[in-house]
């Protein structure tokens, strides 16, 4: 009989392991504010340079995380601050010769999308708002199902992957995955 209990114990160790999933054992991802924003693919930017209507447009980032202006050529945006942008815009111009002092400003009009799937009522891609936590992306994806864990999340990051609590913030581009809940 103790033979029996022994491979009992070693099944119901193996199940119960098994139930616990990949990502059981995955880390917190880090809970630090996030710093200032920094422009990627997907970013949609408006231009004004005063003196250079040519210039005056909304662009997009590619996905080489660049911008291609007229007279200039292409400026790399991804990775950078809308003033560092701005800065490498006046310098492209006066490299250019085209004006001695342009007067650039940049504004972010849209948001690279972040996606949410799993145990949401509406799972999809939905434009970020800043300031969003991953209770805020929930609501807009419809709430949670009746089955979903509401206690933690996986998120998808372009520099990690972790779990986060219905608190943690969500950047641009994220990939949140809600997951079923046993209990």
């Amino acid at each position: 009989m103790s033979i029996f209990r022994t491979c009992l114990t070693f099944v119901m160790a193996v199940a119960m392991t098994s139930c616990a999933g990949a990502n059981a054992s995955m880390q917190p991802l880090a809970s630090a504010a996030p710093g200032p924003y920094q422009l990627g693919p997907g970013d949609q930017i408006r231009i004004n340079v005063f003196g250079l209507d040519a210039l005056n447009n909304t662009y997009l980032v590619g996905d080489t995380g660049e911008i291609s202006l007229p007279m200039i050529g292409t400026v790399t945006a991804s990775g950078k601050t809308i003033t560092r942008f701005e800065t490498d815009v006046a310098d492209s111009i006066r490299a250019k010769q085209l004006v001695l002092e342009p007067k650039v400003s940049a504004q972010i009009l849209a948001y690279r999308p972040f996606f949410i799937l799993g145990e949401v009522q509406r799972p999809g891609q939905y434009p970020y708002v800043p300031g969003m936590s991953v209770m805020t992306a929930v609501s807009v994806a419809g709430g949670y199902t009746f089955r979903a864990n509401t206690k933690k999340v996986m998120v998808t990051r372009s520099s990690a992957k972790g779990s986060a609590g219905p608190d943690s913030s969500v950047q641009p581009g994220d990939l949140i995955q809600v997951q079923e809940s046993w209990f």
